[in-house]
């Protein structure tokens, strides 16, 4: 999610450093990751902002030798045949490989996701029976509502968090900088 304008920066910072007018001063450099899943995030922009801002619309770019990896590693360590069909249609949206229905929207799979109509429906989904579970740690690590903004975030939290009963406790930390 970096800027093109820090690895641009970096271009010429090594270029000074190593004496060199190569890119990045003849060094190599890896970069890793999806590029369609890390545009720069850039604060009240709009979505044009953000691609302009990634590197495959830098100067750069011409430099850049890319690899395609085509192991999912963590899916095949798992040995998990769901996650395996998961991943592989994460794929073919990304790839744009899905069916595009007549007002241009993508036709997801019918086993792709569980589609519900509310947070609180979604919460049952996901965490059915918290008020039992919420203290079995393996059981809690195996779920996870993800969301786009902070706000929802905290909106699901206080929900799924009023839903068990029991003594509120607030515990308060102090973050001190230097010294001991």
């Amino acid at each position: 999610m970096i800027h093109k304008k820090s690895l641009e920066a970096l271009d010429r910072s090594l270029q000074d450093l190593r004496e060199n007018v190569q890119p990045f001063g003849n060094a190599l450099i890896l970069l890793a990751g999806d590029f369609r899943q890390t545009l720069p995030v850039i604060s009240r922009s709009k979505p044009a902002d953000e691609i302009n801002a990634c590197l495959k619309y830098s100067t750069l770019w011409r430099h850049v030798r890319t690899f395609q990896l085509t192991t999912n590693m963590r899916v095949q360590l798992q040995n998990d045949q769901s996650a395996e069909v998961f991943s592989r249609q994460l794929l073919d949206i990304g790839n744009g490989q899905l069916p595009i229905d007549e007002t241009r929207q993508i036709s997801l799979p019918d086993n792709f996701c569980n589609l519900v109509t509310s947070k609180e429906e979604r919460i049952e989904k996901v965490f059915h029976n918290i008020q039992i579970n919420y203290r079995n740690h393996d059981w809690l690590s195996e779920r996870a509502i993800l969301a786009a903004k902070n706000k929802d975030v905290y909106q699901l939290n206080n929900l799924i968090q009023s839903s068990i009963q029991g003594e509120e406790i607030i515990y308060k930390s102090i973050h001190c900088c230097g010294g001991r």
